[in-house]
């Protein structure tokens, strides 16, 4: 049987990886370390890393070197959901405090929240730009602007999105107050009170909040390990129910950061249209992806007008920016009411800023740097769950977004788990938060869009050191 020269260092590394010796999220050798180890060519290494990409036991990540991947048992991620769709009322206790952040007298180190720390925000970038805006618009942006939006903005975005293969059109674009409004009107462009919605499960808690406000009933179909939402459990709920709505993030799902691949989002697409049922999705991690190119939207592979997309610049540039948007399809002329019964525009200031950022080339130039600090903060997450929590403890392995979904051992006791990080002082968000079932009782999400202190790392170290 042949061999290869880089057979030297792989089958070492294999062996430490499948032996347990290298967790997941474990940042391997550099390429020249091994060179200089093995006395062997940069593309020895190289090719010797490629062989164990394929084998799925490394990672790589831009700029930043090769990881042990996680590799998760699939069985250990998938939750027992019936069956048989269920139909429920969107009722739940008030989790507002779980996904965000809560002024009290001591620190806490928060892994709940979804927004980038002040570290990971571009500060610089996005004052001196608004200061250029203010300068050179002067009171133009004191006065009212369209209802819809700035039609520059939306020429913006709409050229951006042509980069993604989507094509969205002037007239069926608005300018909103954020992803969460943007959810708010296509909801309530379709539905009517009492109306059912299918939505992933997991599913973050503040889209099932607006689902509540909305007084809307939910079937909750099940996020796959991997491959993602499950089509044919879809294609039964809406065989069986009169589903008026399908919300889905297709592209790093939240809190699972599965990337649903171009056929499952065709198949989904396929089972909208045959029963006619609107498709709101959701793309506000879409520029967020660690590896490859951009992912493509299920949008871009619609000509119907069923499909409705949102997104926003909240996750990607900071959190106070509360602008985003939503391309509305055929439903344009309801949510069109909706968006102005909803009041003023968003602030003209955010909006030119928005714009000119979008318009050049910092804003890709933020993303790529922005991306990498993700991918290691993801990868550096992983390898302190893996190395301080529990045998049997499974760790979903984002493909990119901000979440981690942790499934505890089944014997955990979640109850005391939540009360030790209390007296520790971290804050993860509870599993139960991301279901109208309380499904995922033993699972939590971990948030890994802030820079890793050393505080941070030995929150994690400690939550983990009391449940072994």
């Amino acid at each position: 049987m042949k061999t290869y020269k880089f057979e030297l260092f792989t089958s070492e590394i294999e062996k430490n990886i499948r032996n347990g010796n290298y967790k997941p999220g474990f940042k391997l050798p550099s390429v020249r370390t091994l060179k200089e180890q093995y006395q062997t060519s940069i593309s020895t290494i190289q090719h010797g890393y490629e062989y164990l990409m394929l084998q799925g036991l490394v990672e790589s990540i831009p700029k930043s070197g090769y990881y042990v991947s996680n590799q998760p048992d699939r069985s250990d991620l998938t939750v027992n959901i019936k069956q048989r769709p269920v139909v429920r009322d969107a009722v739940f206790t008030n989790n507002l405090d779980q996904i965000t952040s809560v002024k009290t007298e001591r620190k806490l180190v928060s892994f709940n929240v979804a927004a980038p720390d002040d570290l990971m925000i571009p500060q610089k970038l996005i004052l001196r730009t608004m200061q250029q805006v203010i300068r050179e618009e002067g009171a133009g942006l004191l006065r009212y602007y369209p209802s819809g939006g700035s039609e520059r903005l939306k020429e913006t975005i709409i050229q951006r999105a042509i980069s993604y293969q989507t094509i969205l059109h002037p007239e069926e674009l608005l300018i909103t107050d954020g992803a969460l409004q943007a959810l708010y009107i296509a909801l309530a462009a379709v539905c009517n009170t009492g109306d059912i919605v299918a939505v992933e499960s997991p599913c973050v808690f503040s889209v099932l909040e607006v689902i509540r406000m909305l007084r809307l009933k939910v079937i909750e179909i099940p996020v796959v390990p991997v491959t993602g939402l499950d089509v044919d459990f879809l294609q039964k709920a809406c065989h069986t129910n009169t589903v008026k709505a399908i919300v889905v993030t297709p592209n790093f799902h939240n809190p699972t950061g599965i990337l649903l691949g171009d056929e499952q989002k065709k198949r989904l697409l396929s089972v909208a249209l045959h029963y006619n049922i609107a498709i709101i999705e959701n793309d506000i991690y879409g520029d967020l992806y660690f590896q490859g190119k951009r992912p493509a939207t299920i949008k871009s592979f619609d000509d119907s007008g069923l499909v409705m997309i949102f997104s926003s610049y909240a996750k990607t540039l900071a959190p106070g920016i509360r602008l985003g948007w939503l391309a509305a399809g055929k439903f344009t002329e309801r949510a069109e009411q909706i968006r102005f019964s909803l009041g003023s525009t968003v602030a003209p200031v955010y909006q030119e800023t928005v714009n000119r950022l979008l318009s050049g080339n910092s804003y890709d130039r933020h993303l790529r740097t922005f991306r990498m600090q993700l991918a290691k903060n993801a990868y550096t997450a992983i390898h302190l769950l893996s190395e301080h929590f529990p045998v049997g403890t499974s760790i979903a392995t984002p493909a990119g977004g901000y979440a981690i979904w942790v499934g505890m051992p089944e014997a955990t006791n979640m109850e005391q788990f939540y009360k030790q990080c209390d007296q520790i002082g971290v804050k993860f968000t509870p599993g139960y938060t991301f279901s109208f079932s309380n499904t995922f009782s033993r699972y939590f999400r971990i948030v890994f869009a802030n820079t890793f202190s050393p505080k941070r790392i030995e929150a994690i170290q400690l939550a983990g050191q009391w449940i072994r």
